[in-house]
């Protein structure tokens, strides 16, 4: 493993990202409204009592779990994975060390929003159909709705799929999205069959699971408007608070939290070069020559180098040619 390539990356200046947020194309519709549309047969097969719920009996008769049970113990531990609480910590981490990077709040709302969007929609599905788990069931062959479960659709199968899936959506390059990709399919897939092979879900609990999660991550585009407004304004209110409770020379510059030539906002201003300054002062000095104060001590001290000087003789003296010059140390008394 290149530790020189990851110590060379943590000490690249950190940017915001030039790739644009992802927007709602037409692929990203059409492929919206398909997967909603496959929520709906979903649903109305387990309504229905189809060949969908035979197989959630079959596969839970046959008792996976009991078939191979070497692998059980593994299985409780990989399933983690598509619980929400560590698994929300774990890429709340990430993003939010990239969001300080990159000095940008997108990734940790984007992860917000998405959440809030997965606990709405799958907690009143789930409430809504009301659906018993296999452990729970009461008779065999029924869809066991509308009864006091609440396992429809599979939250652990539609989290994994918008916590993994969302740090494909939030890639920067091609190549880190399709990895990315990878890692949120193997994840999601193998969360979701894990819960049918423990039995605490059935089949048309993942199915739908998956649909739920995909159906976020494809919709989160018709949320960046509002993303970006809310990152506007918390990042006003950050750079207010600072530039109040910062030192009196440093809220002196009226352009402190606005974009720098760095591209960085919050970066605070080049100082102005001193030659303008130092030119205005001189001018100012020549024109106030006969002004009396400028002979007081304080202010001889303060101009010490001034522009108005002796010509000086070619022997290097700055005194008049026919002044006679009198050493200090010869005796004041009559020559002899």
């Amino acid at each position: 493993m290149r530790t020189d390539r990851i110590f060379a990356r943590l000490e690249q200046e950190p940017a915001r990202p030039l790739a644009p947020p992802p927007g709602m194309s037409g692929t990203r519709k059409a492929l919206f409204f398909t997967t909603l549309g496959l929520y709906a047969v979903i649903v109305a097969a387990v309504l229905t009592t189809s060949r969908l719920v035979r197989l959630d009996w079959q596969v839970m008769l046959f008792r996976p779990y009991k078939q191979w049970p070497e692998i059980h113990a593994f299985l409780d531990y990989f399933v983690v994975l598509g619980q929400r609480g560590p698994t929300a910590v774990l890429v709340a981490a990430w993003l939010g060390w990239r969001s300080w990077r990159q000095r940008t709040l997108r990734p940790l709302l984007a992860l917000g929003t998405s959440l809030l969007l997965l606990n709405v929609t799958v907690g009143a599905a789930k409430l809504g159909m009301g659906r018993e788990g296999p452990h729970y069931a009461n008779r065999i062959g029924a869809n066991e709705m509308f009864l006091t479960g609440d396992i429809f659709p599979s939250g652990h199968t539609a989290n994994a799929v918008v916590t993994w899936g969302i740090l494909a959506y939030l890639a920067t390059t091609p190549r880190a999205r399709r990895w990315l990709s990878v890692v949120a399919a193997v994840f999601a897939l193998g969360v979701g069959v894990t819960t049918v092979f423990i039995g605490t879900h059935w089949v048309s609990d993942v199915l739908l699971g998956w649909t739920a999660g995909l159906l976020i991550l494809l919709a989160l585009p018709w949320f960046e408007p509002l993303i970006t407004r809310v990152e506007a304004y918390l990042l006003s209110r950050w750079y207010r608070l600072r530039e109040g409770s910062a030192p009196v020379s440093v809220r002196l510059w009226p352009s402190a939290v606005g974009p720098t030539r760095t591209g960085r906002p919050g970066a605070r201003p080049p100082l102005p070069s001193p030659e303008p300054v130092l030119s205005a002062r001189s001018s100012d000095r020549s024109g106030r020559a006969g002004d009396p104060r400028t002979h007081h001590p304080s202010h001889a001290a303060r101009h010490a180098a001034r522009s108005e000087r002796s010509p000086v003789t070619p022997g290097g003296s700055r005194r008049p040619p026919g002044e006679r010059t009198v050493s200090r140390t010869a005796p004041l008394g009559p020559r002899k």
